[in-house]
Parts: structure tokens; C-alpha cells; sequence
């Protein structure tokens, strides 16, 4: 399976065009949250349907500027991953999205409680035969992907603490704009593009195993 990964979108759906070939090219195409900013439904359907014009297999979580409007679109879209799993091609993918709180106060923030709790519900019943992939806006901690400009570390204990236990085989994440990397936690390789308004998305060859997983850049944007 090809996959694209695009986290913190924030209704930039001009840039799509520029990577237009390559999300024709996938399989699947994961919005890592923040599809919108503080934005309504409405919003967040035109980034799907953005999407949609190049690849028709779309999966996202909402971010931590993605409120419950967001979430419920999502879902009655049937392509939410927030607190589920779902298989796509043998391999089975699991989410959560928002994201801790911070100074700005977003719309969809929650606790390293939940966090436990949704990566528990989201986890529930997962058939461990098979690849797992973790879509979780907010990054692990002490990674390069949750690294801020400010070289603090504003991950999530529980969700590192997930991943170390689980070892799916991908996390994309994002939130941490200035977090871009591919970093490894155990046989977890968690890897965090920036915004494509920036000029970076994932891209992943996934079989049984992670064949490649890499940053990609748009050079065309400045």
C-alpha cells in the first residue's frame, strides 16, 4: 500500500494542486488533523473534497482546530478514524485526534487521560496479525517530532506510552509545525512532515513491513 500523510492542512486546499500527481498515485490519503482553522463542517468538506478530486480514499482525524462539528462531518462521512480503528487493504489503521492543551485554548483539546482512554477505545479488539498504522494528530513526546522552535519537547506521554507498548509499524502525526522528522520509537518509525503550506508531506510503501516512509518536499511552494 502507497500512502500520503497531510497534517495541519488549515484549509490550505491551493496547495493540493502542487502534489496533484502524487496523491493520484496512493492508495490511501491520511489528513493527520487540523484540516480547518476554528472552522465549521463546511470548511473541512472542502478539504476532503480538495482531496477528493485526486484520490476518492481519504482517512483523517481532527486536530486540536478541528471542533465537534468537524468531528461529527468526519464521521457521518465514514472516513473518521477519531477513537476507531478501520482496515484498509489488510492493514489496520487506528486514531485519535485533537491534541493537550496549550496557550492558545483550540476548540478540541483533551487530557493525557483521554488520550489513554481514546488510544485504549480506538485499540479495542485490533486483530494483532495485522500491520497496524496510528494516525494521532498530537505526537509522542521526546521525539524529533514534537520538538518546538523553542527546543521543547510538547508531546504526549500517553501516547508514547502507547506506542511502545502496541509497536505499530507508522505513527503519523503533526500539530508541531516546526516538529518536522522521521524518528523511531522502538519498530515504530513516527514521523511528522510539517504543513504542506511549508512544502512537506509523508509518504509511505507499506506491505507487511514498512518498505519506505520519507518526507517529501514541494519545491514549487516558498
Amino acid at each position: 500500500m502507497k500512502i500520503i500523510a497531510l497534517p495541519d492542512l488549515h484549509g490550505g486546499t491551493e496547495y493540493l494542486r502542487k502534489i496533484g500527481d502524487d496523491l493520484s498515485a496512493v492508495d490511501l490519503v491520511l489528513l493527520v488533523g487540523d484540516l480547518t482553522n476554528a472552522g465549521s463542517a463546511a470548511d473541512a468538506a472542502q478539504v476532503v473534497d480538495g482531496v477528493r478530486q485526486y484520490n476518492s480514499r481519504v482517512l483523517a482525524v481532527p486536530g486540536n482546530w478541528d471542533g465537534s462539528e468537524i468531528s461529527t462531518y468526519l464521521s457521518l462521512e465514514g472516513i473518521s478514524l477519531h477513537r476507531r480503528s478501520m482496515v484498509v487493504d489488510r492493514i489496520r489503521f487506528l486514531g485519535v485526534g485533537a491534541s493537550l492543551p496549550s496557550p492558545a485554548a483550540a476548540p478540541n483539546e483533551i487530557t493525557e487521560s483521554d488520550f489513554e482512554s481514546f488510544l485504549k477505545e480506538a485499540s479495542s479488539g485490533v486483530e494483532r496479525s495485522l500491520t497496524q498504522i496510528l494516525v494521532c494528530h498530537q505526537p509522542p513526546i521526546q521525539t524529533q517530532c514534537d520538538r518546538s522552535w523553542t527546543d521543547m519537547h510538547l508531546g504526549s506521554r500517553a501516547v508514547r506510552a502507547f506506542i511502545e507498548a502496541t509497536q505499530p509499524v507508522i505513527c503519523f502525526t503533526g500539530h508541531i509545525h516546526e516538529g518536522v522528522g522521521v524518528d523511531r520509537i522502538g519498530n515504530t518509525q513516527v514521523v511528522n512532515p510539517g504543513p504542506l503550506w511549508q512544502g512537506g508531506y509523508a509518504y509511505a510503501e507499506i506491505d507487511s513491513r514498512v518498505v519506505a516512509v520519507e518526507i517529501r518536499h514541494c519545491m514549487e511552494i516558498a
